[in-house]
């Protein structure tokens, strides 16, 4: 386990300097206290109160039902135990919609503990990240398969693929040159996920993205091997099963992620 991630905690500044290292981050979902402290104890660098929690907490069927208040309500309760993980919270859907509704929602999660607000997509919301890094609001960026936009795609898919691959390279290059802090990659195939990470001089932490990003990030539910009532994704992997415990589980996680052999092509998606 790296020497900083069991010291002093995490700055926006040093995510990037993880990178130009070639350090490997750690990130997990939480969205209660018990789970956040136990992920902070045992070497996860980010915790992202993810807009999942519409699905694995909620019971939906999508991210979409989720607000800005739930938001903030699991945002709170995670920013009350952390000690050294950076603490990231998703702009749920149509939060995002405009500059000064983005700015709002974005305020009421700062306000509430997390460190880092992210965004799904590029286009339009090129502009959004611009206008809250100007304002001061660090912003994780979200390419690749986007949940929020699951009635357009018909369904969570693999992105990234033949042609689109191009242009999930520029709208990365987009995202970075606004201001974004990090990147999510998710469901993009191997080799474009290699590219997008040597394109740009943020980190990029993946999630069924392959071992070329710059860290990796599973849902709380799925890296515990939890049936959340929804099919399982390839890139997910159970954990506990070979740590035992949470706590045995999240080190797991986190040496695999740090010597990279997680994920493996088993875990991945071929071009």
């Amino acid at each position: 386990m790296s020497t900083h991630a069991d010291s002093k905690p995490w700055t926006i500044p040093a995510l990037a300097e993880a990178k130009r290292n070639g350090q490997k981050l750690v990130m997990l979902t939480a969205y209660d206290a018990g789970f956040a402290r136990t992920f902070d104890a045992n070497g996860v660098d980010l915790i992202l109160i993810g807009d999942s929690l519409g699905m694995v907490v909620q019971g939906h069927d999508s991210t979409l039902p989720v607000t800005v208040a739930d938001m903030v309500y699991h945002t709170r309760a995670v920013a009350r135990v952390l000690q050294r993980a950076l603490l990231v919270a998703d702009l749920p859907f149509g939060a995002d919609a405009t500059p000064e509704r983005a700015l709002d929602a974005s305020l009421q999660l700062l306000q509430a503990g997390a460190e880092m607000v992210k965004i799904e997509g590029a286009g339009f919301k090129v502009d959004i990240i611009r206008y809250l890094v100007e304002r001061e609001i660090p912003v994780c960026a979200h390419l690749g398969l986007t949940p929020q936009s699951v009635l357009r795609l018909g369904g969570f898919k693999i992105q990234g693929r033949g042609d689109a691959a191009r242009q999930l390279v520029e709208d990365a290059r987009a995202v970075a040159a606004a201001g974004a802090s990090i990147m999510v990659l998710e469901c993009v195939p191997t080799p474009v996920a290699a590219e997008v990470t040597a394109a740009v001089a943020v980190p990029t932490i993946g999630i069924g993205a392959g071992p070329q990003c710059d860290g990796q990030v599973l849902v709380l539910h799925d890296f515990l091997g939890l049936d959340s009532g929804h099919r399982r994704p390839k890139f997910v992997k159970d954990f506990l099963a070979e740590g035992g415990s949470v706590a045995g589980a999240t080190r797991a996680f986190a040496d695999a992620v740090r010597d990279g052999s997680f994920p493996d092509e088993q875990h991945a998606y071929a071009q």
